[in-house]
């Protein structure tokens, strides 16, 4: 077991060194594509903790008709009540809205409205931005309703601005970890191949399959590990160096478990390079 350990650290380090280029532009390639990786998770959490934030802040108003009954105001509070997708409403009198419109109307303006011309409102949190929508197509087409308005336009650019990011960050990601798999690809194949004849004695002195193959597989195995440890530290520098503020910002953990999928990701990556290297060139 002593002598097999031995052989397999001796040959892994001595392919890295003896193909050190394309070993560092494995690394490299790993480094900068799990670098994105890294980059489009945390976007993706600071996003969604922000979706959080704005939605605390989010508010649809159901404006009543300004000579509205009683019974119909309250039969949109019951509604309203027992919509779950609503979390909480107050309801501002005449009085209140006529007030505050004057807060916000010109002087010229706001001395023209009086309290039986100014509707009575519900203004109401949903669970989430987007069940506004469904708030709205509710109660727009009710009789005593004059309007139900809502951050509409706003949630929709804020949801596409969100999810193109996303994409763009991944897709260029996706594309950069395949060229680093190539990238492997291609070391532990010419690894192979140079030491070709080397290979074919070991088989013929008895030498099992995985005794020739795990060399190789480890060599892959560390070119991914190092990879994630260069995207690990640039990641951390990205969080550190230009910390993301207000609604944006995030906490350790968040850190935590992004550079935990980057590293395991490049494990992957470095295993699996090897693994088709091996098994397609490797006639063993």
């Amino acid at each position: 077991m002593r002598v097999y350990f031995r052989y397999a650290f001796k040959e892994t380090f001595g392919n890295l060194w003896r193909n050190r280029m394309m070993t560092i532009a494995a690394i490299l390639t790993v480094a900068v594509s799990l670098s994105l990786v890294g980059a489009s998770l945390l976007i993706k959490q600071s996003a969604a903790q922000a979706s959080v934030e704005w939605q605390q802040g989010t508010r649809v108003t159901v404006w009543m008709q300004p000579n509205a009954s009683t019974n119909e105001i309250a039969s949109v509070a019951n509604q309203l009540k027992g919509m779950p997708i609503v979390k909480n409403c107050i309801y501002k009198t005449q009085a209140q809205d006529l007030q505050q419109a004057k807060s916000i109307l010109p002087l010229a303006e706001s001395q023209v409205l009086k309290t039986s011309s100014v509707p009575s409102s519900f203004e109401c949190v949903p669970v989430v931005p987007s069940d506004t929508f469904v708030v709205e197509s509710t109660f727009e087409h009710a009789p005593y309703i004059y309007a139900v308005t809502g951050p509409n336009q706003q949630i929709r650019s804020m949801d596409k601005v969100i999810r193109v990011l996303q994409i763009v960050f991944l897709a260029l990601a996706a594309v950069l970890l395949l060229s680093a798999m190539v990238l492997i690809l291609n070391t532990i194949r010419m690894a192979i191949f140079s030491r070709r004849r080397e290979v074919s004695v070991m088989k013929l002195v008895g030498a099992t399959n995985w005794f020739i193959r795990v060399p190789y597989i480890t060599e892959g195995f560390v070119q991914g590990l190092l990879g994630s440890a260069v995207a690990i530290v640039v990641v951390s520098a990205m969080k550190i160096w230009y910390p993301l503020h207000n609604e944006f910002a995030l906490n350790s953990s968040a850190l935590y478990g992004t550079v935990t999928v980057v590293l395991v990701v490049g494990v992957l990556i470095g295993s699996v390079g090897s693994a088709i290297a091996i098994r397609r060139f490797l006639d063993v």
